[in-house]
């Protein structure tokens, strides 16, 4: 599979990192467990297959336009017995403008992930996956007693990366 990812503002990633770090000090499945040297608080905005040739120089005039602001609003859950929870992104007309030129750059993508495509498009950053459907008002508890709720977040998105799961690399724009 191959991405293409925003990357958060310093202040931003260390708060999504605090709530990575107060599930996993609950015990609770996080994306603090996961050690590779990529693991970073990102927005998906493009996932396929692979992505033509072309989309590195186009993504490259996208990333021109970084920053963004960037709003984390409530949290979301995907899934059923296990869970991903994730904090909402709150869209506004530069975010979806940049996710519209993101897959002009990459049109013509092998396999899409129907969750990323215009249209259809959740954005969100996963805080933490395979969660117990039991676990959820835990993980919900655990986040709202971290910050005295779970309020919204308001940063920025940097920069644009680009990540290859199958050779497990990945880069800047």
């Amino acid at each position: 599979m191959q991405s293409v990812e925003l990357l958060l503002d310093a202040a931003t990633d260390a708060t999504v990192r605090a709530e990575w770090a107060a599930l996993s000090t609950a015990g609770l499945p996080s994306q603090a467990d996961h050690r590779g040297e990529t693991n970073a608080p990102h927005v998906s905005v493009a996932v396929a297959g692979a992505f033509p040739g072309a989309a590195e120089e186009l993504l490259a005039a996208v990333a021109a336009g970084i920053p963004v602001p960037v709003r984390l609003g409530a949290p979301v859950l995907f899934g059923g017995r296990r869970v991903v929870v994730a904090r909402l992104v709150v869209t506004d007309r530069a975010l979806l403008d940049l996710h519209t030129a993101v897959w002009s750059a990459v049109a013509g993508a092998a396999d899409p992930s129907p969750h990323t495509v215009p249209g259809r498009w959740v954005p969100h950053v996963t805080l933490a996956r395979g969660i117990p459907a039991e676990e959820v008002a835990t993980a919900l508890g655990t986040l709202g007693r971290e910050r005295g709720g779970v309020p919204e977040m308001v940063g920025e998105a940097v920069s644009l990366r680009r990540w290859d799961s199958d050779a497990r690399r990945a880069w800047t724009v």
